[in-house]
């Protein structure tokens, strides 16, 4: 038998491959169907089932392109409303892979159809459950997105407690635990950056698991704190509802290099944004004016997601060489499937072809101390709450400014003004400055190194506030 992880960074998700005796199943795939396809060339394996626990709101899984490239049968808990062929289990449903089972158990409150899948191996015994966004390490999925008109988050919340508790509790506490995210997803408020756990540990260590836990202390516990939910979440549930296009169409579409004239051109002509995807220094030194800077080496999927509201929206790409088809499938990843082209030759070939660019002004941390101690500039801190909330600067002239409300926000600003901003280490700031810079707030200055930077001088900071 073998399971093998199959772990996304940058969405902070789980996939899962499952073998044994010449059969594969695969849980929770990424829209990429090729991981898998070649894990299974490589043991001669034939893939036979793909197992959803939930239709997924945070990515778009690849559960139609890899069942019409192997002809593997999709599995969906009971009463997933699908647009598409697949297969909705039942309770207690078992299915056969090789030696090993798959039992189907399921487990609601994240969503209605949400499942988590226990494996038996050929001797019986409960080895492993894959969890879904039922059971993180450390945490519990959100139970606030299938909300309808008679069903409150207060009613799933109930619904998970219950499925928690007479559904996976139960087992051994040597039963591993395989979620389906880790820290850094929105789809919790407190995972764990661990991937794999036991039954046991979590028993010990995760609050909402807590055997002496009433109901109302569960609900009012998984309830309090959670922000709402990114604007793509329900976008992207629609897609793993009805369909979508399949990568390879995506792929032909978008991974087009288009020489500076060219690129221009489809600019000015088109109504597309100009993502550029390289790191927030080169961005900061110099970039096509107007340009949106999210970079690949940060988070980048969730905040194309976040930030870009219109997920039909045409982007041409400004990428490092050799990254145009990383970046268009990581934007296929969360359903942005309208890539249209990218620069040829990168921002160099841009440059000599003569064309214009813009910077961002950018000062270190120290310079920032001294900038702000004579002049009593506005500063935007684009951190979450959270992090906000733990320590900030202590100056009249702090707005706190959430990168995930910017364009709400952003009327909250003079354009006639100068402003230093800044994150935690430099990659969010530097998205805030691009965006605002695009919308005409030009006066811009990053605080380089972010807020870790800054706490290495001798600005005055707030106290420390640990949260309960």
């Amino acid at each position: 038998m073998i399971i093998k992880q199959i772990y996304t960074k940058c969405l902070a998700q789980g996939s899962y491959y499952i073998e044994s005796d010449g059969e594969a199943a695969i849980i929770d795939p990424l829209r990429e169907p090729h991981p898998y396809i070649k894990l299974a060339i490589k043991s001669n394996a034939k893939i036979k089932y793909i197992f959803e626990t939930h239709i997924h709101a945070d990515f778009v899984s690849g559960h139609i392109d890899l069942a019409q490239k192997t002809g593997a049968k999709i599995i969906f808990g009971p009463n997933a409303n699908t647009h598409f062929n697949c297969h909705n289990a039942k309770d207690n449903e078992e299915f056969k892979i090789g030696n090993i089972k798959i039992k189907v158990l399921h487990t609601p409150g994240h969503t209605l159809e949400s499942v988590s899948y226990l494996l038996i191996d050929k001797n019986g015994k409960d080895h492993a459950i894959f969890t879904g966004d039922t059971l993180f390490l450390g945490d519990v999925g959100r139970p606030d997105l299938a909300i309808k008109s008679d069903l409150t988050e207060k009613d799933l919340a109930g619904m998970m407690f219950e499925s928690l508790r007479s559904k996976i509790m139960c087992l051994d506490d040597n039963v591993i635990v395989y979620p389906a995210h880790g820290a850094g997803s929105a789809c919790g408020k407190n995972l764990s950056n661990e991937t794999i756990g036991t039954i046991g540990d979590q028993k010990n260590t995760n609050y909402a698991l807590r055997s002496d836990m009433t109901k109302e202390e569960f609900i009012k516990e998984v309830l309090d704190g959670i922000s709402p939910p990114p604007q793509y979440f329900a976008k992207n549930a629609l897609l793993n509802k009805v369909g979508y296009n399949n990568l390879e169409s995506v792929l032909n579409k978008g991974d087009i290099p288009l020489d500076p004239e060219m690129f221009e051109k489809i600019s000015k002509e088109s109504k597309a944004i100009i993502l550029d995807v390289r790191t927030q220094n080169e961005f900061v030194k110099n970039h096509i004016p107007g340009s949106i800077f999210i970079g690949l080496n940060g988070n980048f999927a969730p905040w194309v997601g976040a930030l870009i509201s219109d997920i039909n929206q045409t982007i041409l790409l400004v990428v490092p060489e050799g990254r145009s088809e990383e970046a268009i499938t990581r934007l296929a990843r969360v359903g942005y499937d309208n890539t249209i082209g990218y620069l040829k030759g990168g921002l160099k070939s841009w440059i000599d072809a003569g064309k214009t660019t813009d910077t961002i002004q950018s000062i270190s941390a120290e310079e920032f101390n001294q900038m702000h101690t004579n002049n009593a500039e506005t500063v935007l801190d684009v951190r979450k709450e959270s992090e906000f909330f733990y320590q900030h600067i202590k100056s009249d002239f702090l707005k706190h400014f959430p990168l995930g409300s910017i364009y709400n926000d952003i009327k909250k600003l003079n354009p006639e003004k100068n402003y230093f901003i800044h994150c935690a280490g430099g990659y969010r700031s530097v998205i805030a400055a691009s965006i605002l810079k695009s919308l005409g707030i030009n006066n811009i200055i990053d605080i380089a190194g972010g807020f870790s930077a800054i706490k290495k001088t001798n600005i005055n900071l707030s106290e420390v506030v640990c949260s309960n």
